[in-house]
């Protein structure tokens, strides 16, 4: 199971989400689909190119953005053109496919559903080929912290690292000295992030957020702690950092609650959990167990 997977909202379309990102890639399946009340799908999990995305029927509060994106390490032209045509359809291009200093060929598009890929041949990292990456871009306010988010990051997490950072230098269209490119480790999991080149109003949202399975009562103390230090803690686990990222800090034992074949027994769990601001494992399996 990875430790952090990519947790997109949509608008009560995620099983129809679902089949559109598992038909652009080669190597993906839907994993699960957990049920909802009335029947209705809550949400679903799918698997693209090794990496795990939960998408969420939440409705229409929030909507991912690019300060969020996944850059897609592809082999070949060919790759990069099967997965654009496919992500471009209904989408916007925002950056045309074409040659760039680090990539041969490359291209930034933001899909139907206003999820935003780059799509590119080479890696600017450590990346095995046809991975998918997650890239956080700080804007607004947060622009020029980004390597101090990427040092929090990696400080907090196991088997982390920092591989490199590239700043903007004199010509460059970027505020000397800030971050142009950064990639790094989490829990073996690789990640990107950048300062914005110019000011935008572009801000991080929980349209996108990053969801930690963790396998104990001590990792959901310590996450929610230092990550939640100096942001905002929200409801049902989920926080937003001092630099406005959404994280999820979620026991895995709510996954299996929540998909327990009983659903009176997994209502009643849930119902649990949307009493909660930070999730307590032995007040859901309480709840579970009295139902």
């Amino acid at each position: 199971m990875q430790k952090i997977n990519p947790f997109l909202w949509f608008n009560d379309n995620s099983v129809e989400a679902a089949e559109f990102y598992t038909s652009a890639f080669s190597k993906s399946k839907t994993v699960s689909t957990m049920p909802g009340p009335g029947g209705k799908p809550m949400g679903v999990t799918i698997e693209l190119a090794g990496q795990t995305f939960i998408l969420l029927n939440g409705g229409p509060r929030y909507h991912p953005n690019p300060s969020i994106s996944f850059y897609v390490h592809c082999e070949s032209n060919d790759q990069v053109d099967s997965i654009w045509n496919a992500l471009s359809t209904e989408g916007k291009v925002m950056m045309a496919l074409d040659t760039y200093p680090w990539s041969a060929h490359y291209g930034w598009v933001e899909d139907k559903y206003g999820v935003s890929w780059q799509i590119g041949i080479g890696t600017m990292g450590v990346q095995t080929p046809h991975s998918i990456e997650p890239t956080l871009m700080y804007t607004g306010n947060m622009q020029g912290r980004a390597e101090e988010a990427v040092d929090l990051y990696v400080s907090l997490f196991p088997n982390s690292s920092v591989e490199h950072k590239s700043r903007y230098e004199d010509g460059e269209p970027g505020p000397k000295g800030q971050i142009k490119h950064a990639g790094f480790m989490l829990n073996g999991q690789s990640f990107a992030a950048m300062d914005a080149h110019m000011p935008s109003p572009i801000e991080f949202t929980p349209g996108i957020s990053l969801f930690i399975n963790c396998d104990t009562a001590e990792e959901v103390d310590f996450f929610w702690e230092k990550l939640g230090d100096g942001g905002r803690y929200d409801r049902c686990g989920w926080l937003q950092d001092k630099f406005g990222v959404s994280w999820q800090v979620i026991p895995t034992l709510l996954g299996r609650l929540f998909s327990d074949s009983n659903r009176a027994k997994a209502g009643a769990a849930m119902q649990a959990m949307m009493q909660m601001s930070k999730i307590d494992s032995a007040e859901l399996q309480a709840a579970f167990d009295a139902a």
